[in-house]
């Protein structure tokens, strides 16, 4: 197991070097980069600077070119060095602080490769850099936004767990009864429908629509938050994330129910359980003392992943529908301004726990069932 653990260890460099790549390069095809979306900002705001950490006379170039058309080169220039587009190269000799403004220096362009090097090299080392449009570093920002995706993502995976593990062994137990059927039903409707539907029709019915105001429409705690007790912390708590949880856990407890149920059908018709019954063992006990643990080593084994499915994939529209301001949300602000600190970085940082979360799961398999060996298997 060691060895094996050794080789998807050293799996995930090349991995992730790929991950990176692939979408590095993609972003070199996409139009309207950072500065194009600064300059976008400038023609219909001209507050755009306040975000933009440049030093010198910013502040009179705001004030100048507020409204305007275009940006000076001057400011164009210093954007692309501040952004790691340029780099500033000196004549030698040159003893100062390089500075566009002094005659023996000028921008060179940073080509896309290197750029690509650059970035790698600082995300090994855990440097995320600093977000071009909100002034604070990429690691801070996905702290704060990361309670929110946390709470959708644990509590929605715990309540498929509690649902459909029960609901799944009942209807193992009584397949192809009418409860089977009928429950098989909502079931598959419940899968059908997309979450941010869901989301939507819950707001309607009891978050003030046209029905019920009995849920908060938005937020995940009161303005009053801090001056609550600590059991009213809790409620309030529990009381916000009621509807976004529940419209979350929608699919995959779905999915999740059906698995549990095809897993015990799979081993409630095995010679070992035919055995254990002849021995005069109780249904309970053959169902709970034997059964049991073989069915659900794919369902409990597989809770990393599911848990990491619903963190990243399911967030982004609920995260807008109910106003949480999550990391769903904030990946979404990020493609849209062309933010390539907190796109790559999160990407790096996320996909680097994906692949930790795979190998997780598969210690879990070894941890559930000693007898799953995986270095035989890769032998």
């Amino acid at each position: 197991m060691l060895a094996y653990l050794s080789r998807r260890l050293l799996l995930i460099i090349p991995t992730l070097i790929g991950i990176m790549l692939v979408n590095f390069t993609l972003t070199q095809f996409v139009p309207g980069g950072p500065i194009e979306q600064i300059i976008a900002r400038v023609q219909g705001e001209g507050d755009v600077f306040r975000n933009i950490s440049g030093g010198g006379d910013a502040g009179a170039v705001n004030e100048a070119y507020a409204g305007a058309r275009g940006l000076p080169p001057e400011m164009l220039d210093r954007l692309e060095v501040q952004m790691g587009f340029a780099e500033i190269t000196c004549q030698p000799g040159y003893q100062g602080t390089p500075d566009l403004r002094a005659p023996e220096c000028e921008k060179q362009q940073i080509s896309a490769p290197r750029r690509f090097l650059i970035m790698m090299g600082n995300y090994l080392r855990f440097d995320f850099g600093v977000s071009f449009f909100r002034s604070i570093s990429v690691v801070d920002l996905v702290v704060e936004k990361m309670p929110v995706s946390i709470t959708l993502g644990l509590w929605s995976t715990l309540l498929a767990y509690v649902i459909s593990i029960p609901l799944g062994i009942r209807k193992a137990v009584r397949a192809g009864t009418a409860f089977d059927t009928w429950t098989s039903g909502i079931i598959i409707v419940g899968y059908a429908i997309p979450s941010f539907l869901f989301a939507v029709l819950l707001m309607v019915l009891f978050a003030g629509g046209s029905y019920w105001q009995i849920f908060p429409l938005r937020g995940l705690t009161s303005d009053n938050f801090a001056d609550l007790s600590l059991w009213g912390k809790v409620k309030d708590y529990l009381w916000h994330i009621t509807l976004p949880v529940v419209a979350t856990t929608i699919s995959s407890f779905a999915t999740l129910t059906l698995l549990t149920k095809n897993s015990f059908l799979d081993e409630i018709n095995k010679q070992y359980v035919m055995t254990a019954r002849a021995k005069g063992l109780t249904e309970r006990r053959v169902l709970y003392g034997h059964v049991f643990r073989n069915a659900m080593l794919i369902v409990i084994a597989g809770f990393p992943a599911l848990f990491l499915g619903v963190f990243f994939g399911s967030s982004i529209l609920i995260e807008l529908i109910f106003s949480l301001d999550g990391l769903g949300r904030l990946a979404f602000e990020a493609a849209v301004q062309r933010d390539y600190p907190v796109i790559f970085g999160t990407l790096y940082a996320f996909g680097l726990m994906g692949l930790l979360v795979g190998i997780l799961s598969d210690v879990m398999y070894v941890l559930i069932d000693p007898r799953i060996d995986f270095e035989k298997r890769a032998g």
